[in-house]
């Protein structure tokens, strides 16, 4: 029951990571780009209706669950003779921490002046677009690193397995 709540939390907590990093990912290399190439008002208007619609249940149940669930995992594998794993979860975890810091600190507050704005777009898309593409990829770089943590948890966790198995 150990063994299976432990690789449960590991698959998910992979899975969530997976899917926030390739968000990220998609802004930074489809999203924000064509944006680029628009006017202010297209710009703004489009920003604003993608911060409205990304406040959904599935985004906070991928964005919200996978630190929990990074955290669960961690825990699970504090257990002696399960411990391989045990420096990528925590590296991750690390990581993902990392990634809201930027998010509540950062894009999250750029998100906010932009959709309570609907006048002097030039200015605001000025302030607002730079600073929230680089942050936008270290948010991306963040979270694929957590990914890479945790798919090496995986490959620490499943050695630990195998051996104990044979």
């Amino acid at each position: 029951m150990y063994d299976t709540a432990r690789a449960a939390t590991l698959f998910a907590a992979t899975l969530a990571t997976g899917l926030i990093a390739g968000l990220f990912f998609a802004f930074s290399i489809a999203v924000m780009p064509g944006l680029r190439q628009t006017d202010d008002a297209t710009f703004v208007a489009a920003m604003q209706r993608i911060n409205s619609a990304i406040l959904n249940g599935w985004f906070a149940l991928a964005f919200a669950g996978a630190p929990l669930l990074i955290a669960a995992t961690t825990a699970l594998h504090l257990r002696t003779g399960t411990r391989a794993a045990l420096p990528w979860l925590t590296a991750a975890l690390v990581l993902y921490v990392v990634m809201l810091a930027i998010t509540f600190a950062v894009n999250v507050p750029l998100n906010n002046t932009l959709d309570a704005a609907h006048t002097q777009l030039p200015a605001l898309r000025a302030h607002f677009e730079d600073k929230w593409v680089r942050w936008n990829l270290v948010r991306t770089l963040t979270t694929t690193a957590a990914l890479a943590c945790l798919i090496r948890g995986v490959l620490g966790y499943s050695s630990v397995s195998s051996a104990g198995s044979s």
